[in-house]
């Protein structure tokens, strides 16, 4: 086998970025060393800082006058939308409580309602049993009095034949006493 190598251009430039860096560091690692320097770098920010904030809110003013929206009302709808975000998942969650505890109240009215229906089908039941009940005993009492109305008509057909035989002894006992006087009358004489 060879010792050919293949050509790979990333490594000649990581190479040179690494020069190029430590050049670099080497270069801000003295300038920050220099006071005048950091004294210039601090009012060269500053500007920079005030210049920025001149510009932001000239940004503002004529992105309110043309009706745009700036960085910051941006960032406020996002803030917004992310707490209308997080209320609308806790009202989610209220809603999905309150279908559980409502599935859960129902499954409780329904098994009540199914008892109430049991109950009042015993009771249908139960009343059905005493009007049966009660229709019999009352066919009963209603053949009782029957026979005892026809004992009735019975007796008072007895009674009247024994008021009829006691007339007839009665008669019967005038008749034998008018006969016994009678007879006793034509001894005496």
């Amino acid at each position: 086998m060879t010792n050919d190598k293949t050509y790979q251009p990333f490594e000649g430039i990581k190479r040179m970025s690494e020069m190029w860096e430590r050049q670099i560091n080497g270069l801000l690692y003295m300038m920050s060393d220099n006071n005048e320097f950091v004294k210039l770098l601090k009012a060269g920010t500053e500007g920079h800082a005030r210049y920025l904030e001149l510009l932001r809110k000239r940004q503002e003013l004529v992105a309110g006058v043309m009706n745009l929206p700036t960085k910051k009302d941006v960032a406020n709808v996002a803030k917004l939308s992310i707490q209308a975000e997080e209320k609308l998942d806790t009202l989610e969650e209220q809603i999905w409580n309150l279908q559980d505890s409502l599935g859960t109240v129902n499954k409780g009215y329904l098994e009540m309602f199914q008892e109430m229906v049991n109950v009042v089908k015993q009771m249908k039941e139960d009343f059905q049993q005493i009007e049966l009940n009660h229709a019999n005993e009352l066919s009963a009492v209603q053949d009782e009095l029957k026979e005892l109305k026809e004992n009735l008509s019975q007796l008072t057909d007895i009674k009247t034949e024994l008021e009829q035989m006691k007339n007839l002894f009665q008669e019967e006992k005038l008749k034998n006493k008018d006969l016994v006087l009678a007879v006793a009358g034509t001894t005496e004489s």
